[in-house]
């Protein structure tokens, strides 16, 4: 019984101290506009007889990272070849489309998501602390935060876990768990956002609580492990649309609903 009111008390006391967030889908609409468009002119540029349209992008993303997915693509659909590709040649290809997606990012041809900056200032000033837990490679992450939200921000984010810090990309749980052992903290003590249900895999496989935004290219995956799911974030003049979750009187994303979501979720 005293094991009992000991986990009940621990229960009822644990608070949220740190929001985590996935980048690509997530922060960002960098799918389209940003990482589709950056492959394609690297293919163009390299001389590779390759074109990918959103169809076959929507399939191609259910492999996470540039060089993986690169490798997906020629063992599942057998492209043409001029010569074998090996990892380096992978690398090259890879290097070369994030320049490009770095230099479109400097251009102003890939924003943040509607009320993610709105949220961030605010979980700062709620005292929360911020990390990120991507797939995506370090310079992607600092050119787009830097372009969007200014050259200060990455210094908001207590940590950054990006692209080949980690074995293991997800759906694996790798990266959250990079992440949650540089903040020193446990899962119950944090909320994810991500917008695929490799993201969700990923972060619920450690426990975390989870919120989703679908974007263009993940409306249609399974989310039930989601605290809920939701188009958008939303701003006091743009409210979101829940798709699958409890109604609430909240019309944005906000610390206060982040908290009944996660009351309603234990």
């Amino acid at each position: 019984m005293l094991f009992y009111n000991q986990f009940i008390e621990k229960k009822s006391t644990m608070t949220i101290n740190a929001l985590i967030f996935d980048v690509d889908g997530t922060l960002a609409n960098t799918e389209h506009d940003g990482h589709l468009r950056a492959f394609n002119e690297a293919f163009d540029y390299l001389g590779l007889n390759w074109y990918w349209d959103s169809k076959l992008y929507t399939d191609l993303l259910n492999v996470t990272g540039g060089k993986e997915r690169m490798a997906y693509y020629i063992e599942k659909y057998k492209p043409e070849l001029k010569d074998d590709l090996g990892f380096d040649d992978f690398a090259n290809i890879h290097k070369k489309k994030t320049d490009i997606f770095i230099s479109h990012v400097a251009n102003g041809l890939v924003s943040l998501r509607v009320g993610v900056e709105r949220l961030i200032d605010e979980a700062l000033s709620e005292g929360l602390r911020l990390a990120i837990a991507t797939t995506t490679t370090p310079q992607n992450v600092e050119a787009l935060l830097t372009s969007t939200l200014g050259k200060d921000t990455l210094s908001r984010f207590e940590v950054i876990g990006a692209g080949d810090i980690v074995k293991k990309k997800k759906p694996a749980g790798d990266i959250y768990q990079y992440v949650l052992d540089k903040m020193g903290l446990s899962s119950d003590e944090c909320v994810a956002f991500e917008d695929s249900e490799i993201g969700l895999m990923s972060s619920t496989s450690l426990g975390l609580k989870t919120i989703i935004t679908t974007s263009e290219y993940t409306k249609t995956q399974n989310f039930d492990a989601a605290m809920v799911v939701l188009d958008q974030l939303g701003e006091k003049d743009n409210s979101f649309e829940i798709i699958k979750g409890q109604p609430t009187s909240h019309s944005f994303v906000n610390i206060a609903y982040i908290k009944e979501l996660y009351e309603q979720d234990r």
